[in-house]
């Protein structure tokens, strides 16, 4: 898998999936319950972009407005060769999902003080982009040590066996 325009190697998930972004802090940070897939509308220029390696949603987040689900503060980064035409790199971008999915996020957003919290953005095997958001609840500093210390004792565990043969 070579890269003509020299832009960041693509990750391929177990599934396939060519993962342009991750969010791996969110994993510890939240606790997450449910998790959706949703298309995002974009423009040219930021699927350009995308194809290219280069995002980030380091401090993204969903929100539900009207009946309908939005995309705030990621970052795509502005495409070179657009010149004029670009993109603002962190608009606001809708997100598309089914009425009946917008709903219980709203609701569960609303009642339970959770939050929707992007976790990845890929192409799929359509080479469609897609964004997987995650129905979160806010860790407290002790479980995110606890989360650390299994994390800890896994990776011993592993090491472990590993000697053992």
């Amino acid at each position: 898998m070579s890269s003509k325009s020299g832009g960041a190697k693509k990750r391929r998930g177990e599934d396939g999936k060519k993962i342009v972004a991750d969010n791996r802090k969110a994993r510890y940070d939240y606790s997450i319950d449910d998790v959706f897939e949703a298309g995002i509308v974009l423009r040219g220029t930021e699927v350009k972009a995308l194809r290219e390696g280069k995002a980030s949603l380091g401090e993204a987040y969903a929100e539900v407005k009207e009946g309908e689900a939005f995309l705030v503060n990621a970052f795509i980064p502005e495409y070179l060769q657009a010149n004029r035409f670009n993109h603002e790199p962190k608009r606001v971008r809708k997100l598309l999902l089914h009425a009946r999915e917008i709903e219980k996020m709203g609701a569960a957003v609303q009642r339970k003080g959770m939050t929707l919290v992007p976790l990845k953005i890929y192409f799929n095997d359509k080479g469609r982009v897609k964004i997987e958001l995650g129905l979160a609840r806010g860790k407290r500093q002790a479980d995110k040590r606890q989360t650390e210390k299994d994390r800890s004792w896994q990776r011993d565990k592993a090491r472990l066996m590993r000697e053992k043969g």
